[in-house]
């Protein structure tokens, strides 16, 4: 690709993305990524299968995690929710038996949540209270959620008391109490199937001038977002140039569960593994470009033999500066002449 970059749309998990996030809106506006210009728009359509409800209340925890984390009010530590937040509403709740109480909602958390199911109950979509909720953290970027529809992730564990063997827990289920010490046996997403594209996002990735896969969750995270019906064919016909990056660094995830996805669903936990699931946009998969750390250089070959451009660089991200400086390594990739 030749030209100014004006347009970047990246499809994005939560904690991963959303500092990724964070190191790109910095090089943007720092002017340190070659050929993007430095009022370049960044749209970012974020995974909506973690959304689930409880008490009542519509939580996003991906949106939520990119919206927090570019509006400055993550907090830092846990890497999602609320910077400086207390748990009055989770210790009431538990004093009333009421549960779940391995799942807390804290109490400046909870006012985004009340505001976005108010909203939704009133007929706005997801897409338009996910606007009006960064019209209060202003993020940088335009987030949109993959679908306005109702998809939620499901994973399915061994239960020697079930007839069947099994038990299939919401994935909040699997990640917040079980803490994904189980073995994840299968994954799957209920109403995928069936949502359609949220407004924008289609042309959100056919009119971009690039598009980025970063290091989220391949499975849960980047996964769900491509099993949208007509956003795998978006990324396959779009003129941009598409590229992704690791989240796996020497055969490990940094942080998350995508070695337990991956297993359940059989693939290599490895970059190479991670980045021919993904496939080549020149074999109908999705990818022109693909990034690797320098601990995975052995990789490079399989992942270049499968048709997709690749390198082996720094992929942790300490801080805003280093992660730019590995976004502008990915788009070399694809980019230059």
């Amino acid at each position: 690709m030749v030209g100014t970059v004006q347009k970047l749309t990246v499809l994005s998990g939560g904690m991963g993305g959303a500092r990724f996030l964070e190191g790109l809106r910095h090089g943007v506006r720092a002017g340190t990524l070659p050929g993007v210009a430095s009022d370049a728009e960044v749209t970012v359509v974020a995974n909506t299968a973690d959304d689930w409800w409880i008490h009542g209340l519509k939580v996003c925890p991906d949106l939520d995690t990119v919206m927090y984390t570019l509006g400055d009010g993550i907090d830092p530590e846990r890497g999602w929710g609320r910077r400086e937040e207390t748990w009055s509403v989770k210790g009431e709740l538990a004093a009333y038996g009421v549960e779940p109480t391995w799942f807390g909602l804290g109490d400046r958390d909870v006012a985004t949540h009340l505001v976005r199911t108010q909203m939704l109950d009133a007929g706005y979509t997801l897409s338009e209270v996910t606007e009006a909720l960064c019209q209060r953290w202003q993020p940088g970027v335009r987030l949109l959620p993959m679908t306005d529809d109702r998809v939620e992730t499901h994973i399915a564990i061994a239960d020697p008391d079930s007839p069947s063997g099994q038990r299939v827990v919401h994935f909040q289920e699997y990640w917040v109490r079980l803490r994904a010490q189980v073995t994840a046996e299968t994954v799957a997403v209920v109403g995928l199937d069936r949502a359609t594209p949220a407004p924008g996002v289609l042309e959100a990735i056919t009119g971009a001038d690039l598009v980025i896969v970063p290091p989220s969750n391949p499975v849960v995270s980047v996964g769900t977002i491509l099993g949208v019906p007509g956003i795998r064919d978006a990324l396959r016909s779009t003129p941009a140039p598409v590229v992704g990056i690791s989240p796996i660094i020497g055969r490990r995830h940094v942080r998350g569960m995508a070695e337990q996805m991956l297993n359940a669903v059989g693939v290599e936990v490895s970059a190479a593994g991670v980045g021919t699931m993904y496939g080549a946009r020149s074999a109908e998969g999705i990818l022109d470009g693909w990034l690797v750390d320098e601990s995975d250089a052995g990789d490079v070959a399989t992942v270049t033999e499968a048709g997709i451009a690749c390198a082996a660089r720094p992929l942790l991200m300490a801080d805003p500066e280093t992660t730019a400086a590995m976004a502008a390594d990915a788009m070399a990739l694809v980019t230059t002449p």
